[in-house]
């Protein structure tokens, strides 16, 4: 119970600031330019000072060891979610069940999984669960492009923000370098604004959503609770036989990046590649929501049984 109520706490506080954005749509404080503004400044600046600033740090044998292993189970788990989205996902409408494969498969771990990791476990969770956005990266650019009627992307796959703090970031990391606080500390000051400005994207998100794609649709919500719950809990279940010999951190920082809700880019590729652009925008908001009752619930349950 205590762990429930910890995870709610933070996951109420990432909500309190999405509603922050909610309110600044409704009042047009905000608009669509400013918000394509703060999300260019969020992905090409923000993500890679994020893995930059946790790389700073001594090397430690014993930490690239356990990132090896996560870097595996974050394979493993994309591959299996792919499995089970394309066994239980049904829907006559090609361009609604290509929608609802990719959502199923793909989490916000960078926009809501990092600001999670980062509130519940400290800069050792986001350690770990920058490992989680590279891979979601390297499938969402190749089997999830391709699913949506695009060409898999090599460049995107390999080069994008998040690859790119991860070059800069581990060679500082092996070889222990520090560096020089004129450089450092605005590094860590910009990987300071990954939570309130991703919570506040995607408030303004929520204000004009509409629900009622979701809500007419039952592959949809069968989507959304394989992706909300059922996926992380079988995720827990597969690792926790090795518990004993796993990093702890690790083990969480992986089980909340998978228990984030719908990826916002799967609504990028549905409108691009002319899919079912209501069910996408519907599923990322409804996911969105539901995912206050469902993360402190799948986060407890992963701090009892880890």
């Amino acid at each position: 119970m205590e762990n429930i109520i910890t995870v709610a706490t933070q996951v109420s506080i990432l909500f309190v600031l999405m509603a922050v954005g909610f309110t600044a749509a409704k009042k047009k404080i905000l608009n669509d330019a400013s918000i394509k503004g703060l999300v260019d400044i969020l992905l090409l600046i923000v993500t890679p000072c994020i893995i930059i600033d946790v790389f700073q740090r001594p090397y430690d044998p014993s930490k690239l060891n356990s990132l090896c292993i996560a870097f595996g189970i974050c394979i493993l788990a994309h591959l299996l979610a792919i499995c089970i989205s394309l066994i239980f996902i049904r829907h006559r409408k090609e361009k609604t069940r290509v929608v609802l494969n990719t959502a199923t498969v793909f989490s916000n771990a960078g926009f809501m999984g990092i600001p999670l990791e980062q509130a519940i476990l400290g800069d050792e969770g986001v350690f770990f669960g920058i490992i989680y956005v590279v891979v979601f990266n390297l499938f969402i650019w190749s089997w999830g492009l391709w699913i949506m009627g695009g060409k898999p992307n090599i460049r995107q796959m390999l080069v994008n923000p998040g690859t790119i703090g991860l070059f800069v970031g581990l060679p500082l990391f092996f070889l222990s370098i520090k560096l020089p606080e004129i450089v450092s500390k605005p590094i860590h000051m910009l990987s300071q604004l990954n939570t309130p400005v991703p919570m506040i994207i995607i408030g303004y998100y929520l204000a004009s959503a509409n629900f009622s794609s979701v809500l007419k649709t039952p592959a949809a919500w069968l989507s959304i609770s394989i992706r909300l719950f059922f996926f992380p809990l079988l995720l827990i279940a597969l690792i926790l036989p090795f518990r004993n010999v796993l990093d702890r951190t690790m083990m969480l920082a992986i089980i909340t990046a998978a228990s984030a809700p719908v990826a916002a880019m799967i609504s990028m590729f549905a409108a691009k590649y002319n899919r079912d652009i209501d069910i996408s925008v519907s599923i990322v908001s409804s996911s969105t929501l539901l995912s206050i009752l469902t993360i402190p619930i799948v986060i407890a349950i992963a701090m009892k049984l880890l």
